[in-house]
């Protein structure tokens, strides 16, 4: 902490909020994420998520977490393959978009 009783921005720029409220408590289990005593470092399926941002692809991550295990590279073209004929937009679902408002709040169109 400063000398102002505030604490100061991490190199990074993260500036954790100071609760006690909550401290300690189990939010829930997961196998997909951990998240440290100091509640700064978060870790996918045991990937640190700082190296894996910085070094992985979207879908790399994405795949990750659903099979457990980062992709090789035959795997990555096959997965980015699928995502992309998954990708269509319903027609319906393209008209009705069409008419909401350029000025929407986004959460108004969700």
């Amino acid at each position: 902490m400063s000398e102002t009783g505030k604490q100061a921005a991490s190199p990074s720029g993260f500036k954790p909020k100071k609760s006690v409220a909550l401290s300690g408590v189990t939010a829930g289990n997961t196998a997909l994420c951990t998240v440290g005593r100091t509640g700064n470092d978060l870790h996918y399926r045991g990937y640190d998520i700082l190296d894996v941002a910085t070094s992985c692809q979207f879908e790399e991550i994405a795949y990750l977490l659903v099979h457990e295990k980062l992709p090789t590279a035959t795997e990555l073209a096959a997965y980015k393959a699928k995502l992309k004929a998954l990708r269509g937009l319903p027609a319906n679902v393209k008209a009705a978009l069409e008419w909401v408002p350029a000025s929407a709040h986004p959460m108004d169109v969700m």
